[in-house]
């Protein structure tokens, strides 16, 4: 849990600091746009990203404790993991 929580944290400052960025560059009047563009592309991955991660980190912490067995439990986390990365295009 602690490993997928610290990689949640380093996407989101991550995505922080590409806002930063992104943000100073269009005020400065930033004529190029295809650079700004990719910069808001790459936000996009990391909040996917780390919307994941919180996504596998919340069933687990709920769905452990059910009256599930854990292979069924597990099989059901990854059909449900696996249905939304495909809706991500992942």
């Amino acid at each position: 849990m602690q490993e997928k929580r610290k990689k949640i944290i380093i996407a989101l400052r991550k995505a922080n600091t590409s806002i930063e960025k992104i943000l100073s560059r269009i005020e400065d009047g930033e004529s190029e746009c295809f650079p700004v563009i990719q910069q808001t592309l790459s936000v996009i991955g990391l909040l996917r990203s780390a919307n994941m991660l919180m996504l596998e980190n919340h069933m687990q912490q709920t769905m452990d404790h059910s009256k599930f067995s854990s292979k069924k439990m597990s099989d059901l986390q990854n059909e449900i993991i696996k249905i939304i990365k495909a809706s991500q295009g992942k």
